[in-house]
């Protein structure tokens, strides 16, 4: 077997683990039976993951079960006690402990406190003062993509697969950017039908097979908000460059969906030090 082919095996073998936790977050994950999903040995599957992936599946599924949950705390009235059931913690302190150390404060304070109150807390106590938005001329990217359905919470499922398309043709660098396009107002689409792509920058022309797509990503004109914190968060900072800059900048709103630019690697970077670059087209 060919070291591509291989790769392209085993990741999709293991895309169909990630695929089992992300419908099975509500619910106790045996490692035996997410083996038996890959087709692995339960003897060495983990180091298989692991070698792939760039983490162990505790690791995968601790990362997406608190994502989520940090998902429920800023965007939701969910009682953290429910919201640490379905994140798979059997006692409200295990999952006080556990939450507090990866994002910085606990489940309660977080909801108060945490990054996604700090748009509505400065224009409740400043007005109509404006935030940092940087108006920038982006040019147009040749880029692949992988379509995502559902809740754009969700959209790290289309990543995954990108990236074990990217993998088996040895295309992953330290240099490519990792960019989200959003479609749909998730105020008034049904969260099931929200349509988005995942995607990475490329510098040449691919021979694309599915379930990647050829993908340009529109140049022009773009204001641009850096966000800094998880990315439960950002629902806050688009409620504010909708609602307040947008209106008070004057400007009109583009045709083209929003690009959002990951900046760092959730893999490797605590969630209080994501940096997303929001950037909505302008006219």
């Amino acid at each position: 077997m060919n070291e591509n082919r291989g790769w392209t095996d085993y990741g999709e073998r293991l895309g169909r683990v990630i695929g089992y936790i992300h419908d099975h977050l509500d619910e106790r994950l045996d490692l035996n039976k997410l083996a038996e999903i890959a087709c692995l040995s339960p003897h060495h599957w983990h180091r298989i993951y692991h070698a792939i992936h760039g983490e162990t599946i505790a690791a995968t599924v601790k990362r997406l079960r608190l994502h989520r949950a940090a998902g429920y705390l800023a965007n939701t009235a969910m009682p953290i006690e429910e919201i640490a059931e379905r994140s798979g913690y059997k006692n409200l302190q295990s999952f006080t402990r556990i939450f507090g150390s990866v994002y910085g404060m606990p489940p309660a304070q977080y909801r108060r406190n945490g990054s996604h109150m700090r748009f509505q807390q400065q224009e409740q106590e400043r007005g109509s003062v404006m935030y940092d938005v940087v108006i920038k001329k982006l040019p147009a990217m040749q880029a692949v993509g992988v379509d995502h359905t559902g809740s754009y919470m969700e959209i790290g499922r289309a990543f995954e697969a990108l990236f074990r398309w990217l993998g088996a043709r040895n295309l992953i660098g330290p240099d490519m950017r990792m960019i989200g396009l959003y479609y749909d107002d998730p105020s008034s689409i049904a969260e099931e039908d929200l349509r988005s792509r995942a995607c990475m920058v490329v510098g040449n022309s691919l021979p694309i097979e599915a379930p990647v797509t050829a993908t340009e990503i529109g140049g022009g004109t773009y204001a641009v908000l850096r966000h800094k914190g998880p990315y439960a968060d950002m629902r806050a900072a688009y409620l504010w460059l909708y609602g307040t800059w947008l209106l008070q900048s004057g400007r009109e709103i583009g045709d083209g969906p929003i690009v959002e630019e990951y900046l760092n690697n959730p893999r490797d970077t605590p969630p209080t030090e994501l940096l997303t670059e929001i950037c909505l087209p302008l006219a």
